[in-house]
């Protein structure tokens, strides 16, 4: 039996200019998860007998991602099990080969989300769980240390109350550069983020510089990062390089995660063999094979993993 990812590749392979389309939904819009109720289920309160999820494509895109990743290289499933777990990593790839969509959406909620994150309420026979928010509180944010990075400075000044610093980050938040230079500017970014430097010290009373080491990941290079976009205009992302260094590490482009703000809906594109693919979990036809790759204009994040070591 094939597995999902089998079954997009061959639809890749196999796919003809009339139909670039994908044969069925794959993790379509909200989901029903039906509970088998037994005997003892009458005397709980409150009873339902249905789970309802609701607004899930701020998890669905990037669910969908996390599949493609877990299946672009052998060794991820291994690496990602050290921090989500071996048990959610085998759970959540057996879901998504047998096609059971809202059962891994409803693990990613119970496995890996606080009950904060989200609404739920019961409204007759069933529990409504409702994720609608941002993508990156219900998702980035849940992926344990696996983007910890830190970064330690120096200052020049023995006087300066907070000679040396440490800056600690969970997720990795890119800033567009106030001042517009010339040149790539997410990729300009990233080394302001990552690369050493030295700046004025920015203490009160303080005159001296202050000298910024590398920042490095805590817990090793991840197999994958997630770029933080949200913040950035649509007139600045006029190109989105396919390659970023991150901590003496080459990463690649493998998706990105897309806001539409009139409907404040999200959806994903990524690339499998080279050929790009959209996932739009709201539409009946969801998973569509794109003639070029997408324009990165309604950008919330990029997703980028670590290339082999030669």
């Amino acid at each position: 039996m094939k597995t999902l990812f089998e079954e997009i590749k061959a639809s890749i392979k196999n796919n003809y200019n009339q139909d670039r389309s994908f044969w069925r939904p794959v993790l379509p819009w909200g989901g029903v998860f039906t509970i088998k109720a037994g005997r003892k289920a009458v005397s709980c309160t409150p009873l339902y007998v249905e789970i309802r999820l609701k607004n899930t494509c701020t998890i669905d895109g990037f669910l969908m991602l996390l599949y493609v990743i877990l299946n672009e290289n052998e060794n991820f499933p291994r690496e990602l099990s050290l921090h989500f777990g071996r048990e959610f990593v085998d759970c959540f790839l057996y879901l998504m080969d047998t096609y059971s969509f809202t059962t891994v959406k409803l693990l990613w909620i119970w496995d890996k989300m606080e009950k904060q994150q989200y609404k739920s309420e019961v409204h007759k026979a069933s529990l409504i769980i409702d994720l609608f928010g941002n993508e990156h509180d219900n998702f980035t944010k849940n992926l344990e240390n696996l983007m910890s990075t830190i970064q330690e400075s120096y200052c020049s000044n023995w006087r300066c109350p907070t000679r040396v610093q440490e800056d600690q980050q969970r997720t990795i938040n890119i800033n567009p550069p106030q001042e517009i230079p010339h040149g790539n500017l997410i990729r300009l970014a990233v080394d302001e983020l990552f690369c050493s430097k030295i700046e004025l010290c920015e203490e009160r009373g303080c005159s001296g510089l202050r000298e910024f080491s590398q920042r490095v990941f805590c817990h090793g290079a991840p197999p994958f990062v997630v770029l933080n976009m949200q913040h950035w205009k649509s007139e600045d992302l006029a190109y989105v390089p396919y390659y970023l260094d991150l901590s003496d590490h080459k990463y690649l482009l493998e998706g990105a995660t897309l806001f539409n703000k009139e409907e404040h809906h999200y959806s994903a594109a990524f690339q499998i063999d080279g050929h790009w693919m959209h996932y739009d979990g709201l539409r009946n036809v969801n998973l569509i094979l794109l003639n070029k790759p997408p324009e990165f204009l309604l950008l919330s994040s990029l997703v980028y993993i670590r290339a082999a070591e030669k």
